[in-house]
């Protein structure tokens, strides 16, 4: 499971360019653009992602962050990639959709490479429809358009609840925390409780 860690990270990179603090709606775990995310729809989506880990014997602990961080942030970057389709009028058929979660990925395994992604099948289906969306939007503009795409990405905002802590900036395999917990005393705090969560 050491390369679900290496997933875990490389996923966590495109939102943390993009999450910023502002006041946060009741009831909410994030606010991305113009759209919410509920606690209660968090909690669902990480227990529906807990079971299909649990159905195919996974460990939860191999994924090195919580799973509720883990679940929200793959939510957030759902919604804004939903979003910015939107913006840009893309479609995507229901047999691309289909097509894409019969794709056994690395793990030579549909079901397995969307869990190593961070998808629990409650939100699959919305899940490879963004994921096509966005290969569309990519392929259309060519390298010399990426940039431009990327900084028309970011201009939709993810604010997080800050009872998960900050955004970690730099994800990686030896430190895949989603959130730092900056507790009380700030920087030290953050690095232990970051160890505990590994731990």
């Amino acid at each position: 499971m050491k390369s679900i860690r290496v997933a875990v990270a490389a996923a966590a990179v495109g939102i943390a360019l993009t999450a910023c603090s502002s006041p946060m709606h009741a009831g909410a775990a994030a606010v991305v653009g113009s759209e919410r995310i509920s606690t209660s729809q968090l909690t669902a989506d990480a227990e529906a992602y807990k079971a299909a880990l649990k159905k195919n014997n996974l460990d939860e602990t191999a994924l090195g962050v919580p799973v509720t961080q883990y679940v929200l942030q793959r939510l957030a970057d759902i919604s804004a990639a939903r979003q910015f389709m939107a913006r840009r009028n893309v479609q995507v058929t229901e047999k691309e959709i289909d097509a894409k979660l019969q794709d056994p990925g690395q793990y030579q395994n549909p079901e397995i490479n969307l869990l190593a992604m961070g998808v629990a099948p409650t939100y699959a289906r919305e899940y490879a429809r963004t994921t096509v969306g966005m290969t569309k939007l990519q392929q259309a503009a060519g390298q010399g358009g990426t940039d431009q795409l990327r900084k028309e990405f970011t201009e939709i905002k993810t604010t997080f609840n800050p009872r998960f802590g900050v955004v970690n900036p730099a994800p990686s395999q030896e430190n895949p925390a989603l959130f730092i917990d900056t507790g009380r005393f700030g920087k030290a705090a953050s690095k232990q409780a970051q160890q505990q969560q590994q731990g």
